[in-house]
């Protein structure tokens, strides 16, 4: 069968086209998304000095919980089993247990953030003397399992962006909110506590925060951290909570305490 020079020269255009458009698609699946990650494009300022505000769970977050008090964490069976036979001495000589970064922001006290580059910033405790590092356009990290875990940060994305993200924690625009805010995935987690009272968390846990800063009329700056924690092994459902911090005038009150001696005074 004879075809002719015309019809020839359409079905290599075609072809063509088809093979241009193809690779435009794949352009668009992988091109990284919005601006460039870290401190030169924060839509939102965190450093400072920030106090936490203990106006939600205070029996849970003040002082060391009964045993066997469990409320407002979906634990489940085996949970249970680990949380009651807790008793005060469990903690001896692993005092740090309760100040993972599943539970770190739950504990009373002050917070300094500051950026320890451009693609990192760094969050200091003084309950327990902890550390966290939010590190911005990283992938997951292999590294060893620790307290803190290895937390990746993004700024969220602004509402009219519609660009592939290839760390999309949220998918879609959180119902109101009115600023970008600081999305955070910890992994790479020892076990741990999620309460001083022995209810744990395994190293498979996961925990997915944003961070929305806030003012008041009276002019004074807050953040909300949203907390998810989600664990296969201690946990039926994720485990949500809110934690409201607000912004210090300078750090005259910081008062840094190691976990042996918060550990002591609640007892």
């Amino acid at each position: 069968m004879k075809f002719s020079k015309a019809f020839c020269s359409l079905i290599l255009f075609l072809g063509l086209g088809s093979t241009i458009a193809s690779a435009q698609i794949s352009s668009i699946q992988v091109r990284p998304s919005g601006p460039a990650p870290g401190r030169a494009e924060a839509p939102i300022d965190l450093t400072g000095t920030w106090v936490s505000i203990v106006s939600e769970d205070w029996r849970w977050r003040m002082t060391t919980p009964l045993i066997g008090d469990f409320a407002n964490i979906p634990e489940n069976e085996a949970a249970r089993e680990v949380g009651m036979a807790w008793t005060p001495e469990t903690n001896v000589g692993n005092e740090c247990i309760a100040y993972g970064a599943p539970a770190i922001m739950h504990r009373p006290g002050r917070i300094k953030i500051n950026w320890a580059d451009d693609l990192t910033l760094k969050m200091e405790f003084d309950a327990g003397m902890q550390t966290r590092m939010f590190h911005f356009g990283e992938t997951f990290s292999t590294t060893a399992l620790s307290r803190q875990g290895y937390t990746v940060a993004k700024w969220e994305d602004a509402p009219a962006s519609t660009t592939f993200n290839g760390l999309r924690i949220g998918q879609t625009q959180r119902v109101g909110t009115s600023t970008r805010s600081l999305e955070a995935i910890t992994t790479n987690l020892v076990a741990g506590y999620l309460r001083k009272n022995g209810i744990p968390h395994s190293d498979q846990a996961v925990v997915t925060e944003y961070f929305d800063v806030f003012e008041t009329p009276d002019g004074r700056s807050w953040f909300v951290d949203t907390i998810i924690v989600d664990d296969p092994v201690y946990l039926a459902e994720p485990w949500v909570t809110t934690m409201h911090f607000m912004k210090e005038t300078d750090d005259s009150k910081w008062n840094p305490k190691d976990c042996f001696v918060m550990h002591e005074s609640e007892l």
